[in-house]
């Protein structure tokens, strides 16, 4: 019988397979005539989006073995002294979590792009240079340090001061630091965290103040970057700078427009030929819209869908509160970054730096999104294992099933 769990893997498969031969197509460059097919079934399967890819499947598979539950009881103690023991835990998380995006400003690491210290640049033997970028990282360890503290604390999350205001400074130093170099990553955080809140029980009214002091942070972050007030200035219009600051959405949206709803076929796009930047990484969907029109978007959003109904099946089932919140934050973050991805590319939001899970290039962003989708499939693996114990308890007294 097909599970929840098993429809994750297989949209995750999906995905990170149009995601290798959308990237490869949209790298594609003009080659002088007589050299021959520039893109083939050999040099998708030899290229670095391939061995992400595998890389991706393999963490998945790795994490879906875990014993997700056991390790989650453990670690959501509920003893006394587990309790006195959550604010320096927390502390030590957010150290940790802090520490990893610091890493971009060390000299001989931090790689420079656009102006932004987003990655941190490795040489590895035998693999090559190679770019991380830390906060993927911090992302998803923002979210399962949450999931840990708010299940310490349970009932105690509805006092402010006690509960949620620890919380909050956690998180909120966090997404400072994320928003100083990637505002588009900082602001998905802040939503994810904040479903998280809602639904371990904090007051909304409590979370006002947090919401408040969020947005000045978002205000502070646009005003201190230039360019930002120019994104939102072209986002309304985006003509005010055809060749500046606009350039980016006008010709995402010409690449959309581009396929004519069904699409100029496979390879055959034009706007990856130098007009549309960042083709290969956060505007790949608009180069899916152009070479496969209408209905290759339509697969693309169904596999996100179905991920997240999968998810959400696999959520309400679970009985830990660590993993219930873990769950619901990884499947937030995962829908909330393609929904703003898809709304960047399509002209309904400014431009941001915010990539397709799954899809837009980026072997750091797979190999994380593939294990947090990961700790969903081990959580319904470890329901069905539940399920064949219950089955099985009656038949071994002799009872009917």
């Amino acid at each position: 019988m097909l599970r929840s769990g098993h429809v994750i893997v297989c949209a995750v498969l999906a995905l990170l397979c149009i995601g290798v031969v959308m990237v490869n197509s949209a790298g594609m460059e003009m080659a002088p005539l007589g050299l021959g097919a520039q893109v083939s079934v050999d040099s998708i399967l030899l290229s670095r989006s391939s061995v992400y890819m595998a890389l991706a499947m393999f963490a998945l598979g790795v994490v879906a073995m875990l014993p997700v539950g056991r390790v989650a009881e453990n670690a959501a103690g509920t003893s006394e002294e587990g309790r006195h023991a959550t604010i320096p835990g927390l502390i030590l998380g957010v150290v940790a979590v802090l520490t990893v995006l610091a890493l971009v400003y060390l000299p001989g690491l931090s790689r420079e792009r656009n102006g932004s210290h987003r990655w941190v640049a490795l040489d590895l033997p035998g693999v090559g240079p190679l770019s991380v970028q830390p906060s993927e990282i911090a992302k998803w360890a923002t979210i399962a340090l949450l999931a840990w503290y708010l299940a310490r604390r349970g009932p105690e999350i509805r006092k402010f001061c006690s509960g949620l205001l620890p919380a909050f400074v956690a998180c909120g130093l966090i997404i400072v630091v994320i928003l100083k170099e990637d505002l588009g990553t900082g602001v998905l955080v802040a939503m994810a965290t904040g479903c998280m809140l809602v639904a371990a029980g904090a007051k909304v009214w409590h979370l006002l103040l947090p919401v408040c002091a969020a947005a000045g942070a978002f205000v502070a972050a646009v005003i201190a970057e230039p360019y930002r007030l120019k994104r939102l200035e072209t986002f309304m219009d985006p003509y005010v700078d055809p060749q500046g600051a606009g350039y980016q959405m006008i010709q995402s949206m010409a690449t959309v427009a581009g396929g004519n709803g069904w699409g100029r076929g496979l390879g055959n796009g034009l706007q990856k030929f130098g007009y549309l930047p960042e083709d290969t990484t956060d505007f790949l969907f608009a180069i899916i819209c152009e070479e496969l029109g209408i209905f290759g978007a339509a697969v693309v959003a169904a596999l996100y869908a179905l991920v997240l109904w999968a998810g959400v099946m696999i959520v309400r089932r679970e009985q830990n509160l660590m993993l219930k919140l873990m769950g619901l934050g990884f499947l937030a973050t995962f829908g909330f970054q393609a929904l703003i991805n898809m709304l960047v590319v399509t002209g309904w939001a400014p431009t941001k730096g915010i990539p397709l899970p799954l899809v837009s290039s980026g072997g750091t962003g797979w190999i994380l999104t593939a294990a947090s989708l990961g700790v969903l499939v081990a959580m319904d693996r470890g329901h069905a294992m539940a399920e064949r114990v219950d089955e099985a308890e009656p038949e071994a007294m002799g009872l009917p099933a």
